[in-house]
């Protein structure tokens, strides 16, 4: 296990979970953006857990671990999408159209599911296969929804973002989402909470091997596509 932050990477080293005594974790402290401290073919699996939102090189990333992974070896993450907390992003375009005339970046940026395949074939991985998923959360209103961002350390990184946003504007923002945003359901009497939605890109690429299937030279097929017949 490797991550920058020493503080999340022994968040959980002492919690007992079920299972864990049959396969131990190494934990290493060291920079995910420079190169990755291993060698050349090291590992025959690389895994990685929505973490990668935070990377800025992606593609040097994606060069690194195709690096440290052998032969045909597999590199299989998950990752949040570009399209995550857009009722987020409207409310708070909204009101600071309101309230101050123009708009600023309060969600960071993330990566959009059209790149993550050029991302694989670009650092050399073969066979990507992509998938995607929204997952759609429920809270009591807008401004619990800001506070557990900010406790889970999601919030926006940028280093072009504003310095001070006024507290008018959260509160606007609120309203807005309240109102724009409200959760669907068909219970009667139900709380009128609110909906957030993150999408969560899985993806799988392979290094490279003889084994694996490859395509056809161009121009050898030996039948024409109007030959084929659909019943």
């Amino acid at each position: 296990q490797i991550d920058s932050s020493d503080a999340l990477l022994h968040r959980d080293e002492y919690d007992q979970v079920k299972g864990s005594h049959r396969c131990d974790t190494y934990r290493l402290q060291a920079d995910e953006e420079g190169r990755l401290p291993f060698p050349d073919g090291t590992f025959d699996l690389v895994l990685s857990s929505q973490a990668m939102h935070w990377i800025n090189d992606l593609p040097g990333l994606f060069k690194e671990v195709k690096r440290v992974l052998k032969p045909d070896g597999c590199f299989m993450f998950s990752m949040i999408g570009g399209t995550t907390l857009p009722e987020l992003r409207v409310s708070m375009v909204l009101a600071e159209m309101e309230r101050e005339g123009g708009v600023g970046a309060h969600v960071g940026p993330f990566v959009e599911l059209s790149d993550v395949g050029s991302l694989l074939q670009s650092a050399g991985f073969s066979l990507p296969t992509i998938d995607v998923d929204t997952v759609r959360i429920s809270y009591p209103n807008a401004l619990v929804l800001m506070e557990h961002l900010q406790r889970m350390g999601e919030g926006n990184a940028s280093l072009r973002r504003r310095e001070h946003t006024g507290k008018d504007v959260f509160l606007a923002a609120a309203c807005i989402y309240d109102e724009m945003f409200p959760l669907e359901t068909d219970e009667p009497g139900a709380e009128k909470d609110v909906e957030a939605s993150a999408q969560v890109i899985f993806a799988i690429g392979w290094t490279p091997h003889v084994s694996q299937q490859k395509p056809l030279e161009r121009g050898s097929a030996t039948h024409r596509m109007t030959e084929v017949g659909v019943t």
